[in-house]
């Protein structure tokens, strides 16, 4: 418990930055959503991404719970973990299936969303081992989440109009 109440500056700074771009991604995405729908991976890609912001958001607001235990915090992770892999594994899919010739794009973007989702998951199952190193691998998947998701608001704000 006092592991957890040392992360807990980190945790409210970003709970409060994450819920933040997680608003202003679905705000920013409504300005293009014609183009945005026309495509046939950014939909599923926004989803994604929007998905491990709200498992960021859940990731650092439970570590502000109270009296949370290690255990209880790994089980939270681990489970909101796998609900936002459905997101990131139906994105895989659709990119997958996208007829862009570029191998190498699709790998890209579906390793871009995994990113965060591979660190929430190994920092539960840190945690459920009740190794405090899963806290910090939690900090990790936050911020890749950030960035995941900035690159994806990015293609879907700026280059789909090009």
């Amino acid at each position: 418990m006092e592991q957890i109440e040392a992360w807990s500056e980190f945790n409210v700074a970003m709970v409060g930055a994450t819920a933040a771009l997680a608003g202003l991604v679905i705000v920013a995405s409504s300005v293009n959503i014609a183009e945005i729908i026309k495509s046939n991976t950014l939909t599923a890609r926004l989803a994604a991404a929007i998905a491990a912001l709200v498992l960021a958001i859940i990731v650092t607001g439970v570590g502000l719970v109270p009296d949370v235990g290690i255990l209880s915090y790994g089980v939270v992770i681990g489970v909101s973990t796998l609900l936002a892999a459905i997101f990131q594994v139906h994105a895989t899919r659709v990119i997958a299936h996208d007829p862009d010739p570029e191998h190498v794009a699709r790998v890209f973007k579906a390793a871009l969303g995994f990113a965060p989702i591979t660190a929430y998951a190994a920092a539960s199952l840190a945690l459920l081992f009740a190794a405090p190193v899963g806290l910090t691998i939690a900090a990790v998947g936050t911020l890749l989440a950030i960035v995941s998701a900035i690159v994806v608001s990015w293609v879907a704000l700026v280059e789909v109009l090009r």
